[in-house]
């Protein structure tokens, strides 16, 4: 759920179509990315490449934080580059420094699939001593995400409120999940964007990339990118290596583990992040009145699952699904653990199910979030054979018997792909080339979206790479949030390329603090970060579950 829109969020998914195939002999086959020397490169850097035209953006809230907008037409299907064409919308935040000091332009992608990128320009603040302003910062909508066209939409009112529950207690609930996730996907089928629908792969989103790196006359591009993100690094570090210049890999994409594997860690990673969590919550009593054991609140929580299947809260809105939809934010990020705890505590003491309500809707709710599932769900699909019905039913009830908290609401979350109705590739393959830079690898070594072995594995399939890692931590995609002892390496390794050096074995080069969570009542850092990281979680979540 690496993109599940809600306040939930993470597995990955993958293909659907080729689901008669053998199981285990799909998710085993891999193919080798496509070099910048293929026919298909060839043709396009024999084609037109297009001009992004800068203009003032229409939303005040990116004229407000600095930003130009711009559109570019790339093609549809890069195997005939003249021929039909989409649009991608972009924005730039220029850079402040002095022409001497300019290092580029900064591509920025927050995860998904399915994240709308164009807000990122405020990152050029965030980056210690001066350094984002050094960068011009390229914020995107991939192609069918946001204010690209066509842009991606299947069925706008797909996420409602009280759903049946997610844990199926027999047959019928798994047969209506079946019957909803299978018309989902039927409905992308005739989406008036259909047209995308073959072309939504990693590999076409890299493309797009490069497509920008030409349209905007540089030889080499940065790349900052953030779970599922870091798979289009990894991807495009592959195939375009001497066009990279500085990347930054947040919250690390297993890519052997690409779909339907990484979806069923995450169930394992996320069950263990809420049991920190609800120790959290547990010394904190005082604030949340929820008690001070942990195991009691935890069984308290399944109690309330079972409470609103039968008698939902906020208005007959708040079911089951809902709860768990909201409360997987807890799981992701440390960032909102003090209005998740006091959320909660209002539907528990008081019987107020409002906030958690809100919660749920503001991350699930609207045709904004249901463009970025229908990508989540477009890319992961076709990105990789997915399994069928037999095998998913059997491994979520084998995953379900030790990790209760995410393993049903994600398995319907990536459903869909099941029955998806375009044809699935295979796994790209990547791994360093000649002109690979050296580049920065970050992950807390709890994080449940993007788990800590897939960072592990990049470093090892990457010898340039270097790996920081933030121990204990639960965040996903940590950086840039005021933690010194890696906010400072990812600066210096921007400003100069310089990195750490490399240690021997599997493990982290580097072994920094994690991100904690503020006091209840505190004014940390933390809790002061700017209103726009919401958003930016928010399109991090749509990226990952």
């Amino acid at each position: 759920m690496f993109g599940r829109f809600i306040a939930v969020a993470a597995g990955l998914a993958t293909a659907a179509t080729l689901a008669a195939a053998p199981q285990v002999q799909a998710q085993a086959q891999t193919q080798a990315v496509p070099t910048a020397a293929s026919v298909t490169s060839a043709r396009l850097t024999r084609a037109t490449v297009s001009r992004i035209h800068w203009h003032r953006c229409a939303a005040a809230l990116l004229r407000n934080n600095g930003m130009r907008c711009g559109h570019l037409k790339v093609p549809l299907d890069y195997r005939h580059p003249h021929g039909r064409k989409i649009t991608l919308a972009l924005t730039i935040r220029k850079h402040t420094s002095s022409k001497k000091k300019y290092l580029g332009p900064m591509l920025v992608n927050p995860g998904g699939p399915g994240g709308s990128g164009r807000v990122y320009g405020v990152m050029q603040d965030w980056v210690p001593d001066g350094v984002g302003g050094r960068f011009d910062w390229i914020g995107f909508d991939p192609r069918g995400v946001g204010a690209s066209k066509p842009a991606l939409h299947c069925d706008t009112s797909y996420f409602g409120y009280d759903r049946p529950d997610y844990v199926p207690a027999g047959k019928a609930a798994v047969k209506h999940w079946k019957k909803v996730t299978t018309k989902y996907a039927k409905a992308c089928k005739h989406s008036k964007a259909k047209r995308l629908l073959p072309y939504l792969t990693t590999r076409d989103s890299v493309r797009d990339m490069n497509s920008i790196r030409k349209a905007l006359g540089v030889k080499k591009i940065s790349f900052y990118g953030f779970s599922y993100g870091t798979y289009l690094a990894q991807v495009y570090l592959t195939m375009f290596p001497k066009h990279a210049k500085r990347f930054v890999l947040d919250g690390v994409v297993n890519p052997k583990r690409v779909w339907y594997g990484a979806n069923l860690d995450q169930d394992k990673a996320f069950d263990s992040n809420m049991d920190v969590y609800w120790k959290w919550v547990a010394a904190h009593d005082s604030s949340f009145h929820l008690g001070t054991s942990w195991t009691a609140i935890k069984s308290g929580y399944y109690a309330e699952l079972k409470k609103l299947a039968a008698h939902p809260a906020a208005g007959g809105k708040l079911g089951p699904d809902e709860l768990a939809d909201a409360m997987l934010d807890a799981g992701y990020y440390v960032y909102g653990w003090t209005d998740d705890a006091n959320a909660y505590a209002a539907l528990i003491n008081d019987g107020n199910g409002q906030p958690l309500l809100n919660s749920y809707t503001g991350g699930n709710v609207g045709a904004e979030a249901e463009n970025g599932y229908a990508i989540y769900d477009g890319v992961q699909c076709i990105d990789e054979p997915w399994p069928g019905w037999v095998k998913t039913l059997r491994d979520s009830r084998r995953v379900y018997k030790t990790s209760p908290f995410e393993t049903w609401g994600n398995t319907w979350y990536n459903a869909p792909c099941i029955n998806w109705p375009a044809k699935s590739h295979y796994r790209a393959r990547v791994h360093q080339r000649a002109g690979t830079p050296k580049f920065l690898l970050l992950s807390e070594t709890k994080d449940a979206a993007t788990p800590y072995s897939g960072a592990l594995e990049v470093r090892s399939l990457f010898p340039r790479a270097r790996l920081i890692a933030g121990i204990g931590g639960t965040t996903h995609a940590a950086s840039l949030s005021g933690v010194g002892c890696t906010d400072n390496r990812v600066a210096r390794y921007l400003a100069t390329g310089k990195v750490p050096p490399r240690k021997f074995g599997r493990h982290a080069d580097v072994r920094c603090p994690h991100l904690k969570p503020s006091e209840p009542g505190s004014s940390s850092r933390v809790k002061a970060l700017p209103p726009l990281r919401t958003t930016l979680m928010q399109a991090q979540h749509w990226s990952l579950r």
